[in-house]
């Protein structure tokens, strides 16, 4: 076991690193950082003074392993649009987020496993063909749509949740249920198909030979094993949460990280958009990992090789 986590952590972190390396590269060959940083009238003298202050001029594979050796040492850099330490910047906005991302999971379980529980007693019913429908509109609709639409409902046509800012568990409420929204129909139909399957073994057909019936049936006998695939997207789910968050924060005017990344992309300050990037790819990896031992320890069955 411990062999398996230090291999899937060392796997992970080379992930995290290639992910940033790549956007380091994209970052300063397809802007320049100099002329950002000095705005559209400075002159070629100024451009050129940010440059050789900034180190610019240096050849961007030693900037890269500069940055990297810093964040090593946890020096994140100075962002050039908020004049503050990234890692401050990180430490302020990273609450907000990781509420957000819980929330909006705690969203898809509460809406998709119920769903998927009632539409796997009855194949084929009223009820499951309802279920699937819903779950097929669902992933059509787009976020940023999804969010505007709550907003002028819940918050100037029935004023009844804030529709912007983050100071009370109220601001929570819409952005956690269009985050978690897109994650329900992909969990709604594994939930489904996972019961489906577990439904037609031979201890339940045992189980069902004792009495068991309904969601008595599927709680005490089949929800275990048909959740372990679950288990698992719902990890990945969580890690997305977190890329997901630039869309739902900016609607919302949510002071998280996603809000910050989408703030530092438009103002070009490459430092804080070079550290989101490699959190949030460091998360996704790092949930992977977690999903994979989850399932190990729901299992004994799954051999860790």
């Amino acid at each position: 076991m411990l062999k398996y986590i230090l291999q899937r952590a060392a796997l992970a972190l080379a992930v995290a690193l290639v992910v940033s390396f790549a956007t380091f590269m994209l970052l300063n060959y397809a802007t320049d950082p100099a002329s950002a940083l000095a705005g559209e009238d400075a002159t070629p003298e100024i451009v050129e003074q940010i440059r050789q202050t900034y180190g610019f001029d240096r050849p961007v594979f030693v900037r890269y392993f500069e940055w990297l050796g810093g964040v090593a040492r946890g020096d994140f850099g100075e962002s050039y649009y908020w004049n503050k330490d990234v890692a401050v910047l990180v430490l302020e906005r990273a609450p907000v987020t990781i509420a957000l991302a819980l929330s909006a999971l705690m969203v898809t379980i509460v809406i998709a496993i119920p769903l998927g529980a009632i539409a796997a007693l009855r194949p084929n019913s009223w009820a499951d063909r309802l279920a699937l429908t819903f779950a097929v509109s669902a992933q059509a609709i787009p976020s940023f749509w999804l969010g505007l639409m709550l907003i002028i409902l819940l918050g100037v046509m029935l004023p009844i949740l804030p529709i912007s800012g983050d100071s009370s568990w109220q601001h929570f409420v819409m952005p956690a249920f269009v985050l978690g929204a897109s994650s329900v129909p992909a969990v709604m139909r594994l939930t489904r198909t996972g019961l489906i399957e577990v439904m037609e073994s031979d201890y339940i057909r045992t189980a069902r030979s004792k009495g068991y019936r309904g969601f008595a049936l599927l709680r005490r006998h089949a929800m275990r094993n048909a959740l372990l695939p679950v288990v698992s997207v719902l990890a990945v789910q969580l890690g997305q949460k977190f890329g997901g968050s630039v869309i739902t924060e900016s609607v919302f005017a949510i002071n998280g990280l996603g809000r910050l990344a989408l703030q530092s992309i438009l103002g070009s300050d490459i430092p804080t958009v070079q550290m989101l990037i490699f959190i949030f790819a460091l998360i996704f990896v790092l949930m992977n990992l977690l999903a994979d031992l989850l399932n190990a320890a729901l299992d004994p069955r799954i051999r860790i090789t």
